[in-house]
């Protein structure tokens, strides 16, 4: 052998060597990693999870295993509180709600995700393109600070479900404008023009009794005009209640400007005390459920599909079982229009409490389980995928999707969907979320309950809620709630961290 066939041989045997050796290393590299999910069993999951099972291809080239945990919605919270404070450690990757921020940030649960943000400028830039409302929301604590702690999985907003076939009926219209003098909302652009006055007025004009006649024939069962949520659960009531009060230039607590902000005069305002009396009076007009606390979305989405109501103020999450022949008996007879607003100084504002969650994070997920969780989240919040999403029924608060003209195409309600977004705002995401929540449901159910009226409820709340901040360092009291001055006070204090081990505060979860 020549000593160049040698040198040839040779180089051939080392060329053999490093591609096996980068064969074998690639080999090694290829992982198995699974992330643990906790997520509100519901369709915006449930389509999310095909989406991995049918598309998801890692770039790292490992094993991905994404083992969710679908639950109940009226169980959803307490699961995943107990298991968070349990210590247990069981999910990397959680769907929570925006409000669970704080509590769960501060008992050291959720992960921070500024560093993972900043390592990818591309990935940080589609984030933070996201819909300001929704980053806010969904991203930040404390509340619109630069402190982000969730993606968006599924942003959700109310619309105004609508029957086309009653609302569109040549008689009904005919009577409508002989009542009110006005016409009678028909197309989603009429829906648009709504404000809670022209909503009253469906409500009153379509009560009918079982066998009256109803758009050209016998009504089947008694009938309704309208319906919203009205329910003791979880945030059912406030969700609505909040958008009224902002719809008429009233507020709640602000914990933006926390130490400085007050509750009382805020939530008690008199303007809080028309919102929440403006919303008590179109009670009356919905089913009877309404009056006794018993209205969530579920059971108004119920109705709504069952043929007795011609308008259901709701969640976008709900809406695809509207379009199933096989349980809604309004398949093929709905129309989609933006929440009613409040008519000010010649304007619709429509203000309105954000629904929807955020993927986050647990702080003890390793590395390679974080570097995996985020190339998901990329892939998910991708034009392709948002728009494949939004086409199965979802959403996206990503802009250069939503505002493609061919979004308004997926699903009746899209056309409402990016007007809709400029009017959201977030409740509270402060630790002490859920007992300003359950006092204020409790407050709010006994209005709706008849039990008492809409001033002594806001008066109650507005109680409560100093007494509660002030003690977590959020409100610097002036005085003693009798108008004697304080000295000191709670400036500086820190926030209380939610506790390691809470008692079950809510009845059910939060959809959207």
């Amino acid at each position: 052998m020549t000593v160049s066939t040698k040198i040839k041989c040779t180089m051939l045997a080392a060329g053999m060597a490093v591609a096996l050796t980068t064969l074998g290393a690639s080999f090694a590299k290829a992982e198995d990693v699974t992330l643990t999910m906790a997520v509100p069993d519901w369709p915006p999951t449930r389509v999310m999870k095909k989406f991995f099972d049918e598309q998801y291809k890692p770039k790292s080239g490992n094993h991905v295993k994404l083992d969710v945990d679908f639950i109940p919605w009226p169980d959803f919270y307490t699961r995943v509180n107990a298991s968070l404070t349990s210590g247990e450690k069981k999910y990397n990757f959680i769907v929570s709600d925006s409000q669970w921020l704080g509590a769960f940030v501060e008992g050291g649960y959720y992960r921070k995700i500024n560093d993972l943000l900043d390592a990818d400028p591309d990935f940080k830039k589609t984030v933070m393109s996201t819909h300001p409302a929704v980053l806010a929301a969904y991203s930040t604590y404390p509340y619109k600070s630069e402190n982000y702690y969730g993606f968006p999985q599924f942003p959700d907003v109310l619309v105004n479900f609508a029957r086309k076939d009653v609302l569109c009926d040549a008689t009904e219209q005919k009577n409508f404008q002989a009542k009110y003098n006005k016409k009678l909302p028909c197309t989603g652009e009429e829906i648009d023009a709504m404000a809670w006055d022209d909503f009253k007025n469906v409500g009153e004009f379509f009560r009918r009794k079982k066998g009256e006649m109803l758009a050209g024939k016998p009504a089947d069962d008694d009938f309704y005009g309208i319906a919203f949520q009205a329910g003791k659960g979880y945030d059912f009531s406030s969700m609505q209640i909040n958008g009224m009060i902002w719809q008429d230039g009233g507020d709640i607590w602000d914990e933006t400007k926390a130490p400085q902000s007050q509750a009382e005069g805020v939530v008690n305002s008199p303007i809080a005390v028309k919102a929440l009396q403006q919303y008590l009076n179109l009670i009356q007009y919905m089913p009877p459920v309404a009056k006794t606390g018993t209205m969530d979305i579920f059971k108004a989405d119920e109705l709504f599909r069952e043929g007795k109501v011609a308008m259901n103020v709701d969640w976008i999450g709900l809406a695809e079982a509207s379009l199933d022949p096989k349980i809604s008996k309004v398949a093929d007879k709905l129309v989609f229009g933006q929440m009613p607003g409040t008519m000010v100084d010649g304007k619709n504002v429509k203000w309105s409490n954000i629904g929807g969650q955020p993927f986050v994070l647990t702080t003890w997920t390793t590395p390679l389980q974080t570097k995996e969780a985020v190339e998901f989240v990329k892939w998910w919040l991708s034009a392709d995928i948002q728009n494949q999403y939004a086409a199965a029924g979802g959403q996206s608060a990503i802009p250069s999707v939503y505002n493609d003209p061919k979004y308004v195409t997926y699903r009746p309600w899209n056309r409402a969907w990016a007007a809709s977004l400029d009017w959201q705002k977030d409740v509270w995401h402060v630790p002490q979320f859920f007992e300003l929540l359950t006092q204020q449901q409790d407050q709010f159910d006994l209005a709706i309950t008849g039990k008492q009226d809409a001033k002594t409820t806001v008066d109650n709340i507005a109680k409560f809620q100093p007494d509660l901040l002030t003690q977590a360092g959020l409100i610097q009291r002036t005085d003693d709630g009798r108008g004697r001055p304080l000295t000191g006070g709670g400036r500086g204090r820190p926030a209380r961290p939610m506790p390691r081990r809470r008692r079950p505060l809510l009845r059910s979860a939060k959809l959207p």
